[in-house]
């Protein structure tokens, strides 16, 4: 009898991640450039300037940023879609919940840090995403975050040609919800938030040291150009009240 052939999914569809949950810690996986980005969006998080601080991962998928940030003394909670991403988060130290970025579980001002990796370029509604990380922030608190360029040489270099590569899974992403730098300051302001960017680039000769399987993972480095990936930190006015 012949099997039947699984239905491709739509680009964007968020159940990619179930079918993918064994990716989040398989060494050189599917989900290892992640981890790459989750190492470098930790770098931009500040001490807690408070006991029980809470830092708040949105999109935590499988808790990747949580060996980065396990050190800095923040309690570290989670919100993902996928149940399999909660699961595996719960496993590696992350308090997790499920839950949508623009409807965010948690209390208005009760969190000191919102990390928000790699999800901007995944959401259609990104004031309403926007506007939840801006409510749920205390004032004075800082958003850590990175998405994708809306370009055409981001367009090529991490659809057209990584989809071809196998660590990144193929239609993954919709280029359509790529974000501008430009757009994502001005709806970051419009919420309080005052958000600097600069890009993201990994170490061109760690990543070939990767490629020949001479390094476990590569280090992304700050560049100028932020037309392909790139990181954002930003702090929410003291005064600001949400709308």
């Amino acid at each position: 009898m012949a099997h039947a052939r699984p239905v491709p999914r739509p680009r964007n569809d968020p159940a990619q991640y179930d079918d993918l949950q064994e990716e989040w810690w398989r060494p050189g996986g599917a989900f290892v450039a992640l981890h790459w980005l989750a190492a470098a969006r930790a770098q931009l998080v500040p001490p807690p300037a408070r006991a029980g601080a809470v830092l708040l991962d949105v999109a935590c998928g499988g808790g990747l940023l949580a060996p980065h940030v396990a050190g800095l003394g923040y309690r570290h909670v989670g919100v993902d879609l996928g149940a399999g991403a909660v699961r595996v988060a719960r496993d590696h130290g992350v308090e997790p919940a499920r839950g949508d970025a623009t409807r965010l579980p948690v209390a208005s001002g009760a969190v000191d840090v919102v990390v928000a990796g790699e999800i901007f370029e995944h959401l259609a509604d990104l004031e309403g995403a926007l506007a939840e990380i801006a409510r749920v922030l205390r004032p004075g608190g800082t958003l850590v975050c990175d998405t994708l360029a809306d370009t055409w040489r981001c367009r090529l270099l991490l659809v057209t040609l990584a989809e071809r590569l196998p660590i990144v899974p193929a239609g993954i992403h919709d280029p359509a919800l790529f974000v501008d730098p430009g757009r994502l300051r001005r709806t970051c302001a419009a919420h309080g938030i005052t958000l600097e960017v600069r890009g993201l680039r990994p170490s061109i000769p760690e990543a070939l040291a990767w490629a020949v399987g001479r390094r476990d993972a590569v280090t992304m480095r700050p560049t100028r150009s932020t037309r392909v990936v790139y990181q954002g930190i930003g702090v929410k006015a003291a005064a600001w009240t949400t709308r």
